[in-house]
């Protein structure tokens, strides 16, 4: 929520907040203390998840919950906004981060499109804007940020059909864009990570090349299909199910928006198994280079982790990294030194996916 949360090393009261009551003893051992100094201060300034209120209250005040890393930098320079049309018609807002053609040339240039984090029901395109201007200056690369439709407005699987749309335009604006079509990567955080790793399967059977996909903490399971996370076959899920940071009460919050139990039984029916549950694809050969990034704290990490292994075992190439002490959205901290060494990762990895030396 938009609201400050002191950072760690700053003295704050924190009105009876004990550690005890929000970090089970197993779960404190694993967290980087920084991340438990902030949890506890999130907690003192009376800061509660999303899941804590309706969609409707959500919805009726954008500013009030939007993540603190949330940043408008409308009318920042080489920064324009736009839109593609889905596959139905219907616009999908994006925004474009072109290089500095001092430091980088006038082009072409790799393109790297991103699909923000947020349950499939939350983000917009200030949540990753400061993500973004690192990948697009450090990499020099044109990044596309895309805003895809989110649960419940809209049916779970539009966001993948609007991904995939705006892969495609881009791909045909390559002129306007000023980018080389075939040095294009994809790449996304959480449910942006989930649809990454949809679309390079999509990618692989229509013969489009891409140069990498970065997923980062994605989950590759139908978790948000689950009554309760005991239906997980992976041991993160149950260890950090409680956990401070996407814990299952906020999950089932994301399952029950994208996947009403009235609809679920249709859900299931007229959409492909594997978009749900990406850990779920038949063929694993002839996918691009992956960069696989979790969380050593977060209930997705196994998942995200079995992913990657089934890429392996497809004969791929892949890279794998887990962020010790790290939760879920620890990429998103700027005071977080493992952050730090999350956008030094991702702009080594395009700059050697589409500038190779």
């Amino acid at each position: 929520m938009n609201a400050s949360v002191a950072e760690p090393g700053t003295t704050l009261s924190r009105n009876e907040i004990k550690v005890e009551d929000v970090f089970e003893p197993q779960v404190l051992e694993k967290y980087d203390p920084d991340v438990v100094e902030y949890v506890l201060n999130a907690r003192a300034a009376g800061l509660l998840g999303q899941h804590a209120y309706s969609i409707e209250e959500v919805r009726a005040d954008p500013f009030k919950f939007a993540p603190p890393w949330s940043k408008d930098i409308t009318g920042s320079e080489r920064v324009v906004d736009g839109e593609v049309a889905s596959g139905d018609g219907t616009k999908v807002p994006i925004r474009i981060y072109h290089p500095d053609p001092v430091r980088f040339g006038s082009g072409p240039y790799g393109l790297h499109l991103n699909f923000h984090g947020g349950g499939f029901v939350l983000g917009d395109l200030n949540t990753e804007s400061t993500l973004c201007l690192s990948m697009r200056d450090g990499a020099g690369v044109v990044v596309i940020d895309v805003n895809y439709r989110h649960c419940p407005e809209a049916a779970w699987g539009k966001c993948i059909e609007d991904a995939w749309a705006a892969l495609l335009w881009a791909r045909e604006s390559a002129a306007s864009l000023q980018i080389n079509p075939n040095s294009v990567s994809i790449g996304g955080i959480s449910a942006g990570g989930h649809i990454s790793i949809v679309l390079q399967h999509m990618a692989r059977d229509a013969g489009i090349p891409l140069r990498i996909c970065l997923a980062s903490v994605p989950p590759s399971t139908d978790a948000l299909l689950y009554k309760e996370y005991t239906e997980s076959p992976f041991t993160s899920y149950h260890f950090f199910a409680h956990g401070p940071i996407l814990p299952w009460a906020r999950m089932k919050w994301f399952g029950a928006l994208c996947f009403p139990a009235e609809k679920a039984a249709e859900a299931r029916a007229t959409l492909p198994d594997w978009w749900i549950a990406p850990l779920n694809s038949k063929n694993w050969t002839g996918l691009c280079d992956t960069f696989i990034r979790t969380a050593e704290c977060d209930p997705l990490r196994d998942e995200g982790e079995a992913y990657a292994l089934k890429l392996v075992e497809g004969g791929n190439k892949v890279t794998m990294k887990r962020y010790k002490g790290s939760p879920h959205t620890f990429m998103y901290f700027d005071w977080f030194k493992k952050k730090l060494e999350y956008d030094l990762d991702s702009v080594a990895a395009l700059k050697q996916a589409h500038y190779p030396s």
